[in-house]
């Protein structure tokens, strides 16, 4: 596996994690809804930008992505 991968998979799994104490979910769940609404996709498809801000940043932008996909956490 190059470096590349290995950067953009660790950078995504902290992401996630990082999203699941923001709005208090398991991992699972944190994985699940980022699936079901295209929140892995937008970080896949805008990682050259989204991994130069802070995780605050970065599951901000996810969570706004999510909601207009149809997601919703209170």
């Amino acid at each position: 596996m190059s470096k590349s991968i290995k950067d953009r998979l660790n950078y995504l799994i902290a992401l996630i994690s990082e999203f699941a104490v923001a709005h208090h979910l398991s991992l699972q769940q944190a994985y699940l809804y980022l699936q079901q609404f295209k929140g892995l996709d937008f970080v896949e498809e805008f990682y050259d930008v989204e991994h130069t801000l802070s995780y605050d940043e970065a599951v901000e932008d996810v969570t706004i992505y999510c909601k207009r996909m149809g997601g919703y956490l209170a």
